[in-house]
């Protein structure tokens, strides 16, 4: 069985990284802020992935957007996701020419279904995130929405998914609206689901701001990675630290020496 993995997600917008609450978001910093507050050095012992999605809910600056990414991965020692407003085969390409490991897909899937069939010849499934936001209300399950939250499918978690693993992708990023940024921990309701029904890994994401948090995800046995993109709690050392605590509390994420990461890079 592989490890659990820990991410850390970037929520980029307008030249600035966010926090998100249900999706809307608060602008924090820009890339000098980000460089300032966060060592990457440090951030590659701590992670085992780095993903940063482009959550501008206008048409994305794809310049602006590359150059930061270029920027960050030049600093980094982990894989690297990166999605966000991929409307063609030129946009991965870029990205992957910058340091993307993997490309993080959301609304094409339902949008431009023939673009990801594409993406998956050039590329490989193994290389694209399928990224499914969903609200849910008490006993129903989750409805997923697209355009970083603004627009309903009118698909279940269960249809979405279906879309998902016929058109193809190597993970599913599922992300819960109501949970975002609340601390109030994953739905693993839907997590859940989502992993009766389908056969691809899950990576939790929405409503996880603490290692324990964290550790509930891991822990649920439904998900083989867990993110958080909470900014302010995750600084200076936070990441670090929040790992060792699932290790010391017997969660078995992998373990390596900053030289094993910088000689793999």
């Amino acid at each position: 069985m592989n490890k659990p993995r820990l991410c850390f997600t970037l929520l980029y917008a307008n030249g600035m990284f966010h926090l998100s609450r249900n999706f809307k978001l608060q602008a924090v910093g820009d890339l000098s802020w980000l460089i300032d507050n966060y060592e990457f050095e440090s951030i590659a012992r701590s992670i085992d992935e780095l993903i940063i999605l482009n959550v501008d809910k206008g048409e994305v600056n794809w310049q602006e957007f590359v150059s930061v990414v270029h920027k960050i991965t030049t600093q980094c020692f982990m894989p690297v996701a990166i999605g966000g407003g991929i409307r063609s085969i030129d946009h991965a390409q870029i990205l992957f020419a910058n340091g993307a490991d993997k490309i993080v897909l959301n609304s094409v899937y339902f949008e431009d279904p023939e673009l990801v069939t594409l993406l998956v010849e050039n590329f490989g499934a193994q290389s694209i995130i399928a990224s499914l936001d969903f609200m849910s209300e008490e006993g129903c399950e989750g409805e997923v929405f697209i355009n970083c939250g603004q627009k309903k499918t009118s698909l279940t978690i269960s249809d979405a998914l279906k879309i998902v693993v016929r058109v193809g992708a190597g993970e599913v990023y599922l992300t819960s609206i109501d949970r975002d940024g609340t601390g109030m921990g994953y739905d693993l309701m839907a997590i859940e689901r989502a992993y009766n029904l389908c056969d691809l890994p899950l990576i939790a994401s929405g409503g996880a701001d603490t290692y324990d948090r964290l550790a509930e995800g891991i822990r649920s046995g439904f998900v083989s990675a867990v993110s958080t993109s909470h900014l302010f709690n995750f600084m200076g050392s936070g990441l670090r630290d929040a790992r060792n605590e699932l290790i010391n509390d017997g969660i078995g994420l992998s373990s390596w020496s900053f030289e094993e990461l910088e000689n793999a890079g």
